[in-house]
């Protein structure tokens, strides 16, 4: 088991794990590096931890008929607020997707009876992207599946752990600059 430098074991972690095991070979191969590689398990970690989740995650949606990027669309929608309704413009802005990749999900989700595309009233160029009462309904009934998956999955730490790895992902989400 390996610690960052200056740290200590936590009993709660268990003995070993896959990145544990790569940052061994790269200890033995580049002696050199060994004592930086403590930022490498950090981010392996995280890598692995994202997509496990993301395959849980996928799961959790399936039985709505929805993946996850149709979810984000319709929770995007959904935390809006009412009318919940945006223009693709701003769908596309807030999950950072091209206009190619949010027109796929878009046109997926309308043949789905999701959301509806109509003319922006303020903008006779535009459209607004509603989510339709089945949209509300999916969406509500999935974001309750996706997060009884994530407590699920936190809920090895408990709350006071989850609260200090909320608090350094935050922190290190904000050294990013984003």
């Amino acid at each position: 088991m390996t610690t960052t430098p200056g740290s200590t074991p936590d009993p709660h972690r268990p003995a070993a794990d896959p990145v544990d095991a790569i940052t061994a070979q790269w200890r033995e191969e580049r002696p050199d590096l060994a004592d930086s590689l403590y930022a490498m398990e950090a981010f392996g970690r995280i890598y692995r931890l994202a997509r496990g989740m993301g395959e849980r995650m996928e799961r959790a949606y399936a039985p709505f008929g929805i993946g996850r990027g149709e979810f984000d669309v319709l929770a995007t929608l959904r935390r809006s607020g009412e009318p919940y309704a945006l223009s693709p413009r701003e769908l596309t802005a807030a999950l950072m997707l091209t206009t190619g990749g949010m027109t796929g999900r878009l046109d997926k989700l309308e043949r789905a009876g999701l959301v509806t595309r109509s003319p922006d009233p303020n903008d006779r160029r535009g459209l607004r992207i509603s989510l339709t009462p089945e949209g509300r309904s999916t969406v509500d009934a999935a974001l309750a599946a996706g997060i009884a998956v994530q407590r699920d999955t936190v809920e090895a730490l408990g709350p006071e752990r989850v609260d200090r790895l909320n608090g350094l992902l935050r922190d290190l989400l904000a050294s990013l600059g984003d």
